[in-house]
């Protein structure tokens, strides 16, 4: 198995819309990447934390990974942790990938005597802020 990534796709209402749902379906279908398990993460009105598979959502079903065989590996902690992150009234689609492209560097590298031995992910706003930092101190030289 490839590298994996833990994301947490958050949409400001309660459920799931069948346009956001045709967008996530191809996380699935890219290639790039493989679905290993998913949940759907409810933070309700009241505060209260709800969660369910994204297979049991039948307009989600297209997202799931092919043929609904996900392992079970993202569970109720994942689930309170990531309601945690929602303001009432929203929901998120926590999605375990697999990168498969990396798949490919990672055997490339072992023939070599290489590993992947880390990786981390920089949300876009991050990048972006220190993208306009560098252009700023360029500015300045």
């Amino acid at each position: 198995m490839g590298p994996a990534e833990l994301i947490v796709l958050a949409f400001p209402q309660e459920t799931i819309t069948a346009e956001a749902a045709r967008v996530l379906g191809t996380l699935r279908t890219a290639g790039d990447i493989r679905v290993v398990d998913s949940l759907v993460v409810t933070r309700h009105a009241d505060g209260g934390i709800g969660y369910t598979e994204l297979g049991e959502v039948e307009h989600l079903r297209g997202v799931a990974a092919a043929g609904g065989h996900e392992l079970p590996l993202i569970g109720p902690e994942d689930a309170r942790e990531a309601g945690g992150l929602l303001a009432p009234g929203s929901v998120a689609v926590l999605v375990l990938i697999e990168h498969l492209w990396a798949r490919a560097a990672e055997e490339a590298l072992r023939v070599v005597g290489g590993r992947i031995a880390c990786g981390v992910r920089i949300p876009p706003e991050r990048l972006e802020a220190a993208l306009r930092a560098a252009e700023v101190r360029r500015g300045e030289g």
